[in-house]
């Protein structure tokens, strides 16, 4: 089978304070059910989870949820290759997010820990505030990822 390969191969720019890079290839489990995963999860929805890893482990994170879950009605599926994961981080990086996004993402409204799905620059992704450094993550759909990456470089570039 051929080496999986991520869609910004790498990717990084540093500009105005602002750090973007790919973090390639994370695993991300999407779980579907009425009862919570029993792993840390990142909530979307009343009854969608996002479980993230590091790459190489949806392997072990789908049994150990398969096995977790084996009584209960749900759809575990392996979505790493589905998206790419954008990072986006230093004190700008809340500001040029907000340059494409509707939610609300101040500081007292979205907290660490949080995600939501949401329209980016005209395009479906999930956010992570991962701390309030700040440092987001971007979850985006691999066929989408270079033109995100061009519309951030864009409005990183408007400063």
């Amino acid at each position: 089978m051929p080496e999986r390969r991520s869609p910004l191969a790498g990717w990084s720019l540093e500009r105005n304070g602002v750090r973007l890079r790919e973090l390639p290839l994370l695993a991300q489990i999407s779980v579907r059910s009425a009862a919570s995963p029993p792993a840390p999860a990142l909530r979307l929805g009343p009854d969608e989870w996002l479980i993230v890893g590091e790459r190489g482990q949806e392997a072990d994170i789908l049994v150990r949820l398969q096995q977790a879950m084996a009584d209960q009605r749900a759809q575990i599926l392996d979505a790493t290759a589905s998206r790419t994961t954008v990072e986006i981080s230093g004190a700008g990086a809340t500001e040029l997010l907000s340059k494409g996004c509707g939610l609300d993402l101040h500081p007292r409204i979205f907290l660490p820990g949080h995600a939501a799905p949401t329209i980016l620059a005209r395009t479906g992704v999930i956010l992570h505030l991962i701390d309030a450094a700040p440092v987001w993550r971007v979850f985006v759909r691999a066929s989408y990822a270079r033109y995100l990456r061009d519309w951030l470089t864009t409005a990183l570039a408007h400063d």
